[in-house]
């Protein structure tokens, strides 16, 4: 065998290894109800078409180098991940305090939030206008501070005094670091 048939069989292998961490991961008791589906959840997670996933199980369908990455990025591996043989004794996946330590502070952590990032994305690429003018509002709505509450006339109270204008300005600004500006579609 050439190098490249050993490349594509150690990625197809870890392509079904990191599969097999999804599952352990997604589910404590494994029965035929709860399998169905799990395919195309980890398709999703991948960020592929479940058919795409079902080609390459099938191997009709390669991992390229592009797609190694991805795969490796999603799954919270180092880069080189998917290029290397590993032992199948090896414990597979990894503590959770390590996974969220090395990832993007602003990739989803988990299903959920790569749900909602996914229904974003899609509203944003279907209508861009809209979606950019939408999410705006309500992220203002969220971000700016609501109006002070009325002052307790209970003078053993010790709540905090309400915030001023110059502290619900100084969380606005807070709020914008490192938030980029969204460009203007051409």
């Amino acid at each position: 065998m050439n190098s490249a048939t050993d490349l594509a069989q150690i990625r197809f292998d870890n392509a079904l290894r990191l599969f097999d961490e999804f599952v352990q991961n997604t589910i404590k008791h494994p029965d035929a109800a709860t399998l169905r589906g799990l395919e195309g959840r980890f398709a999703e997670r991948v960020q592929i078409q479940p058919s795409y996933w079902s080609q390459i199980k099938g191997r009709s369908r390669q991992i390229g180098e592009r797609l190694a990455r991805q795969f490796e990025q999603l799954c919270h591996k180092p880069n080189g991940w998917m290029d290397q043989a590993h032992t199948p004794g090896a414990a597979i996946a990894k503590p959770a305090a390590v996974a969220e330590s090395t990832t993007d502070s602003h990739a989803a952590r988990d299903d959920d939030e790569r749900f909602i990032v996914g229904l974003v994305l899609t509203y944003y690429r279907r209508h861009p206008q809209r979606a950019r003018t939408r999410l705006l509002d309500l992220l203002g709505e969220v971000l700016t501070p609501s109006a002070p509450a009325a002052p307790s006339k209970d003078k053993t109270s010790t709540a905090k005094p309400a915030p001023t204008v110059a502290d619900a300005n100084a969380l606005w600004l807070r709020s914008q670091v490192g938030v980029a500006p969204l460009r203007q579609k051409k």
